[in-house]
């Protein structure tokens, strides 16, 4: 993701490392760059390079985390309050998966990670139904920690029958659909950059994600209330078996702050700047 090429990186320089030489300079001219398996080359890199503690840098991301927090509506159930309730009913602690989407940011700035390689995301590739699968295969392989996977009703629709896995074995996995029966990033561009014109991407039925997960063998719990929130947590924690949170949200919530396509990170952008407009 360059955004703009004319302005990425333009106070930088910039080394590549791609296994496939025809990527090198493609989009963007390099400073340096190496063809090779990045595992292989980091390695070598980082057995040369001292290492390094940048207080300045540090200090300056924390200073912009003060000058610029995340905040979102506390008046409303959203998906932020659910995640950081499942902060504190897990102490940062869970392993968490994640599939694609509004719910896969909230995930990554919500939820204060005390360990390495306990945020599970596809990152940007876009697989719509990983979390699911992963979160069992997280499961199984640390059966002593809490797994819990976050997805929205568009993602869960992809592989919501990998349930009956989770029943089957026993594996006590937490599904925590978040349900504003939208695919709710891509309507969000729609929403602020194409005229609210949506294609595809309003999911409004009957589905009752708890009966179906009732129908898989699993528990179900649905949310519409704040105040219902750390309670299902608790419950679906202490049942030690596979369950699923449904909690319902409004549509039009959104994730800030965004980029424009095409844009430099620069022009970055959240919710107070859309009302000054």
């Amino acid at each position: 993701m360059i955004g703009n090429p004319s302005t990425f990186a333009a106070k930088a320089k910039i080394v590549h490392i791609d296994i496939d030489a025809a990527e090198i300079n493609k989009n963007i001219k390099t400073d340096a760059f190496i063809v090779g398996d990045l595992k292989d080359v980091l390695t070598k890199l980082n057995a040369k390079i001292a290492q390094k503690d940048l207080p300045e840098w540090k200090a300056q991301i924390k200073n912009l985390k003060e000058t610029y927090p995340l905040a979102y509506d506390e008046n409303v159930l959203t998906c932020p309050y659910v995640i950081e309730e499942l902060d504190k009913a897990t102490n940062g602690e869970a392993i968490i998966t994640t599939d694609v989407g509004q719910h896969q940011m909230w995930a990554a700035q919500y939820y204060h990670y005390t360990s390495p390689r306990t945020f599970i995301s596809s990152g940007g590739a876009g697989t719509m139904g990983y979390g699911l699968g992963a979160c069992i295969g997280a499961q199984v392989g640390n059966p002593d920690k809490i797994c819990v996977n976050i997805a929205g009703d568009g993602c869960f629709r992809m592989n919501m029958n990998e349930l009956a896995t989770a029943s089957r074995y026993n594996i006590p996995v937490i599904e925590i659909v978040i349900n504003n029966q939208v695919l709710g990033m891509v309507r969000q561009w729609q929403t602020l950059f194409y005229g609210k014109r949506y294609s595809q991407t309003v999911l409004t039925d009957k589905v009752d994600y708890c009966k179906v997960a009732e129908g898989l063998g699993c528990m179900a719990i649905r949310v519409t209330k704040k105040e219902e929130v750390a309670p299902a947590l608790k419950k679906a924690i202490d049942a030690k078996a596979p369950a699923l949170i449904e909690v319902v949200i409004d549509p039009d919530d959104k994730v800030f702050p965004m980029v424009p396509a095409g844009k430099p990170i620069e022009e970055v952008f959240d919710a107070s700047d859309l009302k000054e407009e």
